[in-house]
């Protein structure tokens, strides 16, 4: 009948097609006598669309709210649920890289959302006063979310709004340096690689994220990409892990590819 996440206070939940909206609202009703910590329960009308990954909602029962406060890795955080992308199933993906993370570090993360991975890293991670955290988003209305959060969390990190293209690299504000990137990118044509390798170091770490049909992902697409956008750039890999970093459809998935640049 129904799937649904439990972000925070919000309940958004996926009916199934032809759900009466009498149903949806008893379903509702009961999601909130089960989860004491949920207030809010919103039904999920669309995919995730456009550059911004914004969602579109509507209310099912409760309290009438989208924003949301939510907690995880020792860290909390406050969006807005239409118009900041979230997904709470990359929370242990924040955690892995963050304990990745070594003392004196530099940090880039690319379409930070909210500040998810960039706080994450700041809270649970090795990195120590020496290093640096900075943050790129392009929308203005998760940047102002992101800069609230920081301050909530008491943690060191730059947010910078703009298109990656723009700020990071050649005649960006943004330049070469670091140690380690973060791309959980949206679901694009564009890779946006070439902009990763021309800001990270000599023995630098990316974590690159592709979406695939399992099938593409067997046949060595990911790695093809890589390789390609490796050559363009000028620039030689190795590919040190792949995995399956969540489910977004029937057989496709979120991957991630953990590769070190070599010169």
């Amino acid at each position: 009948m129904a799937s649904y996440d439990l972000v925070g206070n919000i309940a958004i939940v996926k009916f199934s097609k032809g759900i009466k909206k009498g149903e949806k609202k008893k379903f509702g009703n009961k999601l909130l006598k089960e989860h004491k910590n949920v207030r809010t329960i919103l039904e999920k009308s669309g995919k995730f669309s456009g550059r911004l990954r914004t969602l579109k909602t509507k209310y099912v029962a409760g309290e009438k709210n989208k924003e949301v406060l939510y907690k995880e890795n020792g860290c909390e955080f406050r969006l807005n649920v239409d118009t900041c992308y979230f997904s709470p199933r990359l929370s242990t993906e924040r955690e892995e890289i963050a304990k990745q993370v070594r003392k004196g570090e530099k940090v880039l993360v690319m379409f930070g959302g909210v500040g998810f991975y960039g706080i994450v890293i700041g809270k649970n991670s090795r990195i120590g006063k020496t290093g640096r955290i900075v943050s790129v988003e392009l929308s203005r209305e998760c940047n102002k979310h992101a800069i609230e959060n920081v301050k909530r969390n008491k943690v060191s990190v730059e947010i910078v709004q703009g298109d990656v293209r723009r700020v990071i690299g050649k005649g960006g504000e943004i330049s070469r340096g670091f140690d380690r990137i973060v791309m959980p990118r949206p679901n694009l044509k564009d890779s946006f690689l070439d902009v990763a390798f021309s800001v990270i170091k000599k023995g630098g770490i990316i974590h690159y994220y592709g979406f695939y049909h399992e099938m593409e992902f067997k046949a060595g697409v990911l790695e093809e990409l890589i390789e390609l956008e490796a050559r363009k750039a000028k620039k030689k890999v190795k590919i040190l892990s792949m995995k399956r970093a969540g489910d977004i459809a029937p057989y496709k998935y979120r991957y991630r590819a953990d590769l070190r640049v070599l010169n």
